[in-house]
């Protein structure tokens, strides 16, 4: 059988990155690609550069050297709104406005869209409403967004960057603060948009188990370093559990998914003081 190739370039692509947060550099040199259609996990200890790199990705940080590419397209020629159509970003803890209603904070991702009047069009109304069912929000989209509940809210703010009709999600630690049934709700819904609407989603989880549970792939961060990249198979193994975590673990099989299960034992080393 002949071999087939993909000519397709990655999503985004990463080159020789240094990147500096607060003045301290977090990675140097680093060089990362990222497919189309995946869901794809950024793990690793507090500190390792999982915020910093899905910022500079995004262009929310520009490196001090190397490139980022959207496809053909070095991001450093493209302008906001051009990034904005193509990819939308979900930062930690983003808190709106008081007094918005749910469609309103939605409508905000037409923006990168919009004329120089600002207006709404029919079709951002359209792609607004579509946004709206997508995430199961029609009950909810005239209540105020300060009235909702912490999962409620973050299903509005994924529904805000899906109303940006970008192919690419890049979410920093979207289940942060959410109980684990709002937990599950938000990433069967990551989960649904990227199996029903192609939706390749990039997000930091610090639960390693559910990025094991929901990653297509895991990519492994210590101290500015990719350590490990590839499906929660090869990734969530005791060998890079200890390498990345510093921890021993044992790993069993999910009977309902199939996937890994990490569970830990101790810690490699005590800390100093802990008999």
């Amino acid at each position: 059988m002949p071999l087939t190739f993909s000519l397709k370039p990655p999503l985004i692509r990463g080159d020789g990155l240094k990147t500096a947060y607060h003045g301290v550099t977090v990675f140097d040199g680093l060089d990362i690609a990222l497919p189309h259609g995946a869901i794809i996990a950024l793990v690793g200890p507090n500190g390792s550069g999982k915020s910093t790199l899905l910022k500079t990705l995004a262009r929310l940080l520009r490196p001090d050297s190397g490139q980022v590419w959207l496809g053909d397209d070095d991001m450093a020629q493209l302008s906001h709104r051009q990034i904005a159509r193509r990819l939308a970003l979900l930062p930690q803890g983003a808190v709106a406005p008081e007094g918005l209603t749910v469609r309103e904070l939605i409508s905000y991702g037409r923006f990168p869209w919009q004329s120089w009047s600002g207006n709404l069009q029919a079709d951002d109304h359209r792609v607004i409403e579509e946004a709206i069912a997508m995430t199961g929000l029609q009950s909810l989209e005239h209540h105020l967004v300060e009235q909702l509940s912490g999962g409620q809210r973050q299903r509005v703010w994924i529904a805000m960057t899906v109303a940006q009709q970008t192919d690419c999600l890049l979410l920093d630690e979207p289940t942060t603060y959410l109980d684990i049934a709002h937990q599950l709700e938000i990433l069967h819904l990551l989960q649904h948009l990227n199996q029903q609407y192609g939706r390749t989603i990039i997000m930091v989880l610090h639960d390693i188990n559910l990025a094991a549970r929901y990653a297509s792939q895991i990519i492994a961060l210590k101290d500015g370093n990719i350590v490990a990249r590839g499906t929660p198979e090869e990734i969530i193994t005791p060998q890079t559990l200890l390498e990345v975590f510093g921890i021993q673990a044992q790993i069993v099989r999910d009977n309902l998914t199939g996937r890994p299960w990490c569970i830990p034992q101790q810690l490699a080393t005590s800390p100093e003081g802990v008999r």
